[in-house]
């Protein structure tokens, strides 16, 4: 665990939170907030064909000295809708506030105890299924997890799923071909760092980022010329023109791609293309677009088109409500405490010197 989590984890507003979820007083905070949520996710669903969407007559942002509108600041991703519709929710794009509460109250059974802790989807996935005891499937499932009260409290509203285009929620099917390759990309090996994960190496978590409630802080830091949009998880860092100047050359390939924005009236628009590792196993043809819309003073829409006709058979949406936060950006120590990496390494050197006294062992007479 990184030490920002602890920090955020134990302080005392979150453990009267934990402690204080069922009173009056936060029960009548939590459908306030479902309410407002709801009436910005509806429009924003409606809205979807028109990307540069238009929010003047509800709300007017604050603006930059140069007439933009200001997102300067800290905001966080600790949202528990999954990125996919479940199968069982087919259908209903949203839940009913009665269903919501029903969710915080199994979330709070799970995870508020001495529990593994759960990472992006798998939170939604666990409440709403009819597990006691949460346990890992996807990270760390042979050894278990850290305990959930270390990670930062989960944010739940009405909607199922993060994606809003298609309209079922569900990333579209494969192209022929893509799985073959999407598989090769997911190949993991222990001959040395190199064979192991981005974000294992401690190089980036990509763009974009989908892993909720996880040191997903984002700063981001405006000029008239340039956008700059920090990462906490490994300080990743993307300095986005906004002067119009061309992408680099495809053969000029970076881990973050080359990123170009624009403003389309109050909404900033940011093309990426020619990474070096593609979104999800994707093509060299992959074109990310993201919308950055502030709906409400505390609300920021990050919607992101997919695109990349080689390993998708249409584009696909998504949109993450990120919310303001008077937190810090805390330091992100990954090299220097990335000591699974020497474990990693080492654990499949002594399996390898195990294998070799073996075969020798079987040759003797």
């Amino acid at each position: 665990m990184c030490t920002n989590e602890l920090e955020r984890s134990s302080t005392p507003s979150r453990r009267v939170l934990l402690r204080k979820r069922d009173t009056q007083e936060s029960l009548r905070y939590q459908l306030s907030t479902i309410h407002y949520q709801l009436a910005v996710f509806l429009l924003l669903d409606s809205l979807l064909l028109a990307p540069a969407l238009s929010f003047a007559e509800t709300y007017s942002p604050p603006r930059t000295p140069d007439g933009h509108p200001d997102f300067q600041g800290v905001w966080a991703n600790n949202t528990a809708t999954p990125l996919e519709r479940p199968k069982s929710l087919a259908g209903r794009a949203f839940l009913t506030d009665e269903e919501v509460a029903a969710l915080r109250r199994r979330y709070a059974e799970i995870f508020a105890g001495d529990g593994d802790a759960a990472f992006g989807d798998a939170v939604f996935e666990a409440v709403l299924s009819e597990v006691q005891v949460y346990k890992p499937k996807t990270f760390d499932a042979a050894t278990g997890n850290y305990n959930a009260f270390w990670l930062v409290e989960r944010e739940f509203d009405n909607r199922t799923s993060l994606i809003v285009d298609p309209p079922d929620g569900r990333i579209p099917p494969l192209v022929a071909g893509a799985a073959e390759r999407i598989q090769r990309s997911r190949v993991r090996s222990n001959d040395g760092p190199e064979g192991r994960s981005l974000a294992e190496r401690c190089i980036t978590y990509g763009v974009p980022d989908l892993l909720a409630g996880y040191n997903s802080y984002y700063e981001i830091v405006q000029t008239p010329d340039h956008v700059l949009i920090h990462a906490e998880k490994i300080h990743d860092a993307r300095i986005i023109p906004l002067d119009g100047r061309p992408h680099t050359p495809p053969s000029i390939k970076t881990w973050l791609g080359s990123s170009r924005g624009r403003w389309e009236g109050d909404t900033l628009v940011v093309e990426s293309k020619h990474f070096r590792n593609g979104f999800r196993g994707a093509s060299d043809s992959l074109v990310i677009t993201e919308r950055y819309t502030r709906v409400g003073p505390n609300t920021l829409s990050y919607e992101v088109t997919i695109d990349d006709p080689e390993t998708w058979t249409r584009p696909w949406t998504f949109m993450i409500p990120l919310k303001r936060t008077d937190e810090k950006i805390y330091e992100y120590a990954c090299h220097e405490g990335n000591t699974a990496m020497a474990g990693i390494l080492a654990g499949a050197r002594a399996e390898e010197a195990r294998a070799d006294a073996s075969r020798k062992q079987a040759r003797q007479p």
